[in-house]
């Protein structure tokens, strides 16, 4: 009993994501260039319309492509916006580490 409930706390900390708040805040943002800022632009706009599409008529295949581009156009938009994602688990490591080092 208590290894099933190990393994579900330790599924739910490797599962568990967070947004990490920048670390310093006094840096300077750099801001977009031209073709970031269009590249963004036209991110957003190809994502509204796949959300604005009728998906009932297409085939699994289609919706599955249309799921692996969202995914894909989220990389992108946060490789230019630079925001940074840690898992709850790899914050927990982190700690873990600092805590056994120091």
């Amino acid at each position: 009993m208590k290894k099933l409930i190990y393994l579900f706390l330790v599924l739910v900390t490797l599962t568990t994501t967070v947004n990490a708040a920048p670390i310093n805040d006094d840096k300077p943002k750099t801001e977009l260039t031209l073709e970031q800022k269009a590249e963004l632009e036209y991110i957003t706009k190809r994502v509204e319309e796949i959300k604005s599409m009728d998906k009932s008529n297409l085939t699994k295949a289609e919706r599955r492509a249309l799921r692996k581009e969202v995914k894909e156009l989220k990389k992108r938009s946060d490789f230019l916006s630079q925001n940074i994602t840690l898992s709850l688990g790899a914050i927990i490591i982190i700690l873990l580490l600092l805590i056994l080092i120091l």
